[in-house]
């Protein structure tokens, strides 16, 4: 106990309450009905829980609201488990909820199409999604209790219409606490086997209560991610579950089911018996082209026979022996004659010969040529001697020889004659018998 003459802030009052009813109040169940409920933008939701007599003020944050499956509306009856709490801000009692249940028939209606809505949103539903069903399966897998009339109907179908038709089943619980953990199960160990091309997912008919398991949140994505197509055979042709509406096929009953999966063996026979009929119309049409090919094929190995082609080829071996036996002759008849022909062009382009008429042909020269034309050679010559005596007397080199020079301007290469033609300062050249000088004028005398 507090001293009773401590004195308590408001906020002190506040928090010291809060704390009590905290601590001496974990969490409860309440049920009541739903008024003044508001919703922010926040997500979360308050409203009040009241029944004849009295009221509470409640809170539900958005976190655990997502958890409740349902829109909680004005007017519902719901079951709340909540912790007690005050609201400090405004010294107000209130519950904080943790969960949030629907009550009786009306409350599993409202959860089903809560759900609905939500699976339909995220495209679960959407039917390019679904997986076709095989034309004609290998084996099917029923998922159903093991001792329910489902089963029975689907396995006396099965019978009648395809009794080749292997089939697996799946025992589970259709309805119960236990029921929704049992359908994944097999649903899973089905998909984990692989041995299946369809799955059947089936129970007999009963109230919504009963049929609930096929409602259930996570048995719909159980469906959704299988890998084997899923027929949802649920009650009878009225009842209507989320499996339905996210399975691959719906058939309205268990039968029907077994109708979808299976084809009727009177018209498999039918079918049969027509391709046995053009089977054996093929085959024989077949035989009749192979047996004509195969004449043709004989034919033409006859001729191809190697009996012929020897025949053929020694014939041809002994044209050609009779064609060699004739050609040496003929080749050496021609031979002859062109070495005849080569003979005598040879003897008449031999050197010899022509040397000789070349020898001849010179002397005949030789005696043809005039006297007086030597002589006239020989006086030629002597002239000639004459006049290059006569030129080396006459020669600039032979006067230079005898101690003379000439003297040129360095500037133009003109030969000095008088002194009147170059001036003190001038460059010279003065050119001798066996060379030349260059020389500067320093001085000039004129003759007197």
């Amino acid at each position: 106990m507090h001293d009773s003459d401590h004195i308590y802030s408001v906020s002190q009052l506040c928090r010291e309450t809060r704390l009590l009813l905290e601590t001496n109040f974990l969490t409860l169940s309440v049920e009541g009905e739903i008024s003044n409920l508001s919703r922010p933008a926040s997500g979360h939701i308050y409203f009040t829980l009241k029944d004849s007599k009295a009221q509470i003020q409640c809170a539900m944050f958005r976190g655990q609201l997502r958890k409740a499956g349902f829109k909680p509306e004005n007017g519902h009856r719901v079951k709340l488990k909540a912790r007690v709490s005050l609201y400090e801000t405004r010294g107000r009692f209130q519950l904080i909820i943790d969960q949030m249940a629907s009550f009786g028939e009306g409350a599993l209606r409202q959860q089903f199409e809560a759900l609905k809505n939500k699976l339909s949103a995220e495209g679960i539903f959407d039917d390019d999604l679904k997986k076709p069903l095989p034309e004609l399966a290998k084996k099917i897998g029923i998922i159903t209790s093991s001792s329910g009339a489902a089963v029975h109907d689907i396995l006396t179908v099965l019978k009648s219409r395809f009794p080749a038709l292997p089939v697996l089943i799946y025992p589970v619980a259709v309805q119960g606490d236990t029921a929704k953990h049992d359908i994944i199960a097999a649903i899973e160990l089905a998909n984990e086997r692989n041995d299946c091309d369809i799955l059947i997912l089936a129970r007999g008919g009963g109230s919504i209560e009963d049929l609930w398991a096929f409602n259930e949140e996570i048995v719909a994505r159980a469906i959704h991610e299988s890998n084997i197509a899923i027929i949802s055979a649920i009650g009878h042709e009225v009842d209507f579950t989320i499996s339905d509406l996210v399975a691959d096929h719906r058939a309205p009953t268990p039968s029907a089911a077994a109708e979808m999966v299976s084809p009727d063996q009177q018209q498999w026979l039918s079918h049969f018996n027509h391709l046995t009929q053009q089977l054996t119309k093929n085959i024989t049409k077949g035989l009749s082209q192979k047996q004509s090919l195969l004449s043709q094929l004989q034919h033409r190995l006859k001729q191809r026979h190697p009996c012929i082609q020897l025949q053929m080829h020694a014939q041809r071996l002994d044209d050609c022996q009779a064609r060699l036996a004739q050609t040496p002759q003929h080749s050496l008849r021609r031979d002859k004659l062109r070495l005849s022909q080569l003979s005598a062009r040879l003897l008449s382009n031999r050197p010899n010969q022509q040397i000789n008429t070349l020898q001849k042909r010179l002397s005949t020269l030789q005696q043809r040529f005039p006297a007086p034309l030597q002589r006239r050679l020989q006086q030629a010559r002597i002239r000639f001697t004459d006049c290059n005596k006569g030129l080396e007397i006459l020669s600039p080199l032979a006067t230079l020889s005898r101690g003379y020079s000439i003297t040129k301007r360095t500037s133009d290469d003109a030969v000095v004659k008088s002194i009147k033609s170059i001036s003190v300062g001038d460059n010279v050249n003065i050119q001798l018998f066996d060379g030349s000088l260059k020389t500067h004028v320093d001085e000039i005398n004129q003759k007197t």
